[in-house]
């Protein structure tokens, strides 16, 4: 049997239903306690970051820099731990308990970056450390990157991305077909077009600015100097010089708001997040 059912009220009981996805999705991001939309799940995000990081390996030249590399390893060791006994003396549940850490040293001195995939699996390009310089700085930039991973920073992106692509499709439905037929025309995807002109951005600055203090806390509680931190972001200011776009256009807050909000932060971890001991 065929139900017939009018556009208006269609529209509502999918309206219900989104609702309640998300209102039955919503959790808080650890120690900042940032509510997030999480309809994906983390261990298939997870299985698909460790084939596409296998890929990664295969792809880029590994470096031969075996002592640098073992220094990565070892600060991440540390970070593991103290992260993990961190959340095992408060009590809370260990948003790293199901992750496989893994790292790699990737040779490109022109790439300035370092990132985590969901689940733990790291790399550094070795321009990065023309920026780190020492221990505490490649400690500031690996925080950063693992407080993305902690924080699930991935599943919640996925996430909206599914939400928005959701929405943009029932629109297409109560719409005749006419956003499609705009995407045809244009040749562009609405929703990455939306993405990149801003909608998506303030989301985005606001996982990076999450990072940044969850970044603080984890070298701090690691043992490492994060007062090293906004040395980092003057010199990679400066190696960036009229590159970067107005914070109103990138997915990144500006050089000068991060190194402010850094030293806010910085008295403030250390000492209520000194140099954790391992039980």
């Amino acid at each position: 049997m065929i139900l017939k059912m009018n556009r208006r009220k269609f529209l509502s009981y999918v309206g219900c239903g989104c609702c309640g996805l998300v209102l039955n999705s919503c959790t808080t991001a650890p120690i900042t306690e940032r509510r997030q939309l999480k309809i994906i799940s983390e261990a298939k995000l997870n299985a698909k970051a460790a084939q596409i990081y296998e890929k990664v390996k295969e792809k880029e030249k590994m470096s031969k820099d075996i002592k640098k590399l073992n220094e990565i390893r070892e600060i991440g060791k540390k970070m593991e731990n103290s992260i993990g006994e961190y959340f095992y003396q408060a009590k809370i549940d260990d948003p790293t308990a199901n992750f496989d850490w893994e790292y790699i040293l990737i040779d490109n001195k022109k790439v300035r970056n370092a990132w985590c995939m969901p689940g733990g699996k790291i790399a550094v390009y070795t321009g990065m450390l023309d920026v780190t310089k020492n221990n505490n700085g490649l400690a500031a930039v690996m925080g950063h990157e693992i407080a993305h991973a902690v924080a699930k920073h991935s599943v919640e992106r996925a996430s909206r991305s599914t939400l928005l692509n959701t929405g943009t499709q029932l629109i297409d439905i109560f719409t005749g077909g006419k956003l499609s037929q705009v995407n045809r025309t244009t040749g562009m995807n609405t929703v990455g077009l939306l993405s990149q002109i801003g909608l998506m951005n303030p989301f985005n600055r606001k996982q990076e600015s999450e990072a940044d203090y969850l970044g603080l806390i984890f070298s701090s509680l690691s043992g490492y100097d994060i007062r090293e931190t906004t040395k980092i972001w003057e010199r990679m200011k400066e190696f960036n010089k009229g590159k970067t776009p107005p914070e109103f256009m990138s997915t990144h807050p500006s050089a000068d708001n991060r190194i402010k909000k850094i030293n806010e932060w910085t008295n403030k971890v250390i000492l209520e997040y000194p140099p954790i001991k391992i039980s």
